[in-house]
């Protein structure tokens, strides 16, 4: 696999105390403070305070699934991967099994779903996210992972089963992309949690690198 590092693309989203959140809940916004300034000290240090599934993060299995493990245990290197976008603009509520079988996802393959969420102002309200059909699906293909251009995987799902099936296959699951600019194809993706052992989730800063 070659690589093209003349494009490279940010595709996380920054964190701003004025940035979408889930469902627009002000407790999940981000509280960026300064600590000391050069008015006040040698040195100029700021605290941020937010939410683990605020913005760009993965999920381990503890967020769903009691006892499950935690961020720490994430293999890295299947996080630096070949990855592949798939555009599902079309979708107006949820993405399916229906819309998902003429895409030709391969067994082992590790896709990011880009939707109306990277380019209409729907993430706080009723953003499109992968239904239960779409997750059963996806588990049948036996991926590596799935990202989402959603603020979550899953939207108003009681039982959370999107996010359970996936993760009892073992399917990484990448929330938050900003997928704009991104247009459909084969990538190289570097989306690496933040090492905070013993947490159920982490910020990542997600790249895709072109292919040549």
């Amino acid at each position: 696999m070659n690589i093209d590092t003349s494009e490279v693309y940010d595709i996380s989203m920054p964190i701003t105390q004025d940035m979408p959140v889930f469902k627009g809940k002000e407790e999940k916004r981000p509280l960026i403070t300064t600590q000391s300034t050069f008015a006040t000290g040698s040195t100029y240090e700021s605290v941020i305070k937010m939410n683990m599934h605020t913005g760009s993060h993965i999920d381990s299995k503890l967020h769903m699934i009691e006892g499950g493990p935690t961020v720490e245990s994430l293999n890295i290197k299947e996080l630096l991967t070949k990855c592949r976008v798939i555009d599902l603009s079309e979708c107006t509520s949820s993405i399916g099994k229906k819309d998902l079988v003429d895409k030709n996802i391969q067994s082992g393959s590790f896709i990011l779903l880009k939707t109306k969420n990277s380019t209409e102002d729907i993430l706080e309200k009723e953003f499109i996210y992968l239904d239960r059909s779409g997750a059963s699906y996806l588990v049948e293909k036996n991926i590596a992972g799935v990202g989402t251009d959603g603020l979550g995987i899953e939207r108003n799902q009681s039982d959370h089963k999107t996010h359970i099936l996936l993760m009892n296959k073992g399917i990484h699951i990448l929330e938050g992309l900003r997928l704009a600019n991104i247009k459909e194809g084969e990538y190289f993706l570097s989306a690496l949690p933040i090492l905070i052992p013993g947490v159920e989730a982490s910020p990542i800063r997600a790249v895709l690198i072109g292919l040549k």
